[in-house]
């Protein structure tokens, strides 16, 4: 595995460069890092794949944005594409969950020459800024005065079976405890869901690259719609769409079973 730093825009950008062969550049969600894309799985890597992962601006590792408004969509877009140059990548899967999976459509739409393939997970974006503002502010006020466990305060009830509160609960604190400048993912949750990735739902039926989109049910992941996972299936030109069974837990939140159905759908996609 090699680290690497990509300096540009103002920002730092630390990630790892892992494996050998067909290039693949995880994207990760608001307020995660680039571990939670296949939850710390190596599978694609020991299936041939080389996987290229990082932390967005302002998250994990990496550095801050200049400005506390420099996390738009447009900018997250930008620095995939500088990650892809200094790695040397022509062209690349992108995969990318939540707010990465907008990025990695915005990516596909504006640099369509760079996608080799688009695998989006749990998407929650259609292509249109937030109709709940407060809820952002909310959330980055309870990061920035209380920390993980501000956030997970503000959060409140999230939504899903008593028996998976706890859960939930934990993995919000973990995955904030990850970053290393807290009042940058702040602003990030102020700032990117206030603006858009691509100019409405309609512009996903530009996405030329073979797409795979991965579900997940509502019970216990109420914060990723599956009927927009469904709506970008929809809209995709011969979109392929998976969802976990009711009942099970989301096949977005299994590193191992993700990372192989990602790679199946790899293998089948032509160089």
């Amino acid at each position: 595995m090699t680290a690497f730093a990509v300096e540009g825009d103002g920002v730092t950008l630390r990630g790892d460069d892992d494996g050998d062969g067909p290039p693949v550049l995880m994207l990760h969600g608001l307020s995660a890092t680039r571990r939670y894309v296949v939850h710390g799985s190596t599978a694609l890597q020991r299936d041939g794949f080389r996987v290229i992962a990082y932390d967005s601006r302002g998250h994990g590792e990496s550095s801050p944005a200049p400005s506390p408004a420099d996390y738009r969509y447009t900018q997250l877009a930008h620095d995939a594409i500088r990650v892809l140059d200094d790695r040397g990548v022509p062209r690349a899967a992108l995969v990318g969950m939540s707010m990465g999976a907008a990025v990695a459509a915005a990516v596909a739409l504006a640099h369509p020459g760079r996608v080799r393939a688009l695998v989006a997970i749990t998407p929650a974006h259609l292509g249109a800024p937030t109709r709940d503002p407060a809820r952002w502010e909310r959330l980055a006020a309870g990061l920035e005065s209380g920390g993980p466990d501000g956030f997970v305060s503000a959060y409140g009830d999230p939504g899903v079976p008593g028996g998976s509160v706890d859960l939930i609960r934990t993995v919000m604190r973990q995955r904030l405890s990850r970053h290393a400048w807290p009042a940058a993912v702040a602003d990030a949750l102020r700032a990117t869901p206030s603006g858009a990735a691509f100019p409405g739902e309609e512009a996903l039926g530009a996405v030329a690259c073979p797409t795979l989109v991965v579900g997940s049910h509502d019970r216990l992941d109420p914060d990723h719609p599956l009927r927009i996972a469904e709506r970008w299936a929809a809209l995709i030109p011969g979109a392929r769409f998976l969802v976990e069974d009711d009942g099970e837990s989301p096949l977005a939140w299994r590193g191992g079973t993700l990372s192989r159905v990602i790679g199946d759908f790899l293998e089948g996609v032509p160089a």
